[in-house]
């Protein structure tokens, strides 16, 4: 079965075809997430009509979100998105049924089904990218929460004298270990800091080392909740993951209890492609029951 997935980030956006973990032909733009609504669907609309036709489409985005109700309800990284039904305006746009789904549900449920958690009882997934989300899978079973909102955890509070977040709140992980934290403290692009850290400059490195710590003290919150079988890590600064590693194991060692601290910690083996697998595996799972 081809399906039509969108992957709409603050950054960029995405549109594919996939087949099962295939990814057949994508497109991708930058998101002009300070537009407003009309652009992005635009934008969506016109990545989608240079790929062909789908049986079935899908958007994952950033929360929160009620997927039951296809509506974005107030995604940090878009201005003037509120309560947004955009399932619904894709759908008359496009003339198919879509679904829409949290952009880390997707990449988890894709990690889970053909990547680094298969075989897992539970799968905690971290996206890690211009801000950060969470996919909790238990089971084969994407944990949901009331309304659909559970595993938001960019917004767990880790320092209550933290920077201030997109959310509008201080100290949410988010604010301290997503990629636009790093950018700030670095004062570069992260791609410009993990490019001079691979090239040995000691001051990226170091930005790296504070990183990999804050990253592993929200990790090790998530590792006292769940009690995962593994951790995946996914999003853009997965791509530093080997240097980002041993600092994230020095902060679960900091911060985690003695019976957490051998969890695996894994990067994402899908890479970027994690959400489109995950919203088409979704997908393929609606259709066939």
């Amino acid at each position: 079965m081809t399906v039509l997935v969108f992957d709409l980030g603050g950054t960029r956006m995405r549109a594919a075809l996939v087949e099962g973990a295939r990814i057949v032909i994508q497109a991708e733009a930058p998101t002009p997430a300070n537009d407003g609504v009309g652009p992005v669907i635009d934008g969506l609309c016109a990545l989608a009509r240079g790929l062909g036709g789908a049986g079935a489409a899908g958007i994952c985005a950033p929360g929160p979100l009620d997927v039951t109700r296809g509506l974005m309800l107030a995604p940090p990284t878009l201005r003037g998105w509120q309560d947004v039904p955009v399932a619904a305006l894709l759908s008359e746009r496009l003339g198919l049924p879509v679904q829409l789904e949290n952009d880390a549900n997707a990449a988890a449920m894709g990690e889970y089904a053909h990547g680094a958690g298969r075989g897992a009882g539970v799968l905690v997934f971290a996206t890690v990218s211009t801000g950060i989300g969470g996919g909790i899978v238990v089971d084969g079973k994407m944990l949901r929460g009331r309304g659909g909102l559970a595993g938001e955890i960019g917004h767990m509070k880790i320092d209550s004298a933290g920077p201030e977040c997109f959310c509008g709140r201080t100290g949410c992980f988010e604010a301290l270990a997503a990629g636009t934290a790093l950018a700030r403290r670095a004062g570069r692009d992260p791609r410009a800091v993990i490019a001079d850290a691979r090239a040995g400059d000691a001051a990226a490195l170091g930005h790296l080392a504070v990183h990999g710590r804050l990253l592993g003290r929200g990790f090790s919150n998530l590792l006292h909740l769940f009690a995962p079988d593994v951790l995946v890590v996914g999003g853009g600064l997965s791509n530093a993951f080997d240097l980002l590693e041993p600092h994230i194991r020095q902060g679960i060692e900091e911060n985690a209890m003695p019976a957490y601290r051998d969890t695996p910690v894994m990067r994402a083996a899908l890479g970027e492609a994690a959400g489109l697998i995950g919203m088409a595996h979704l997908l393929e799972e609606k259709v066939h029951g």
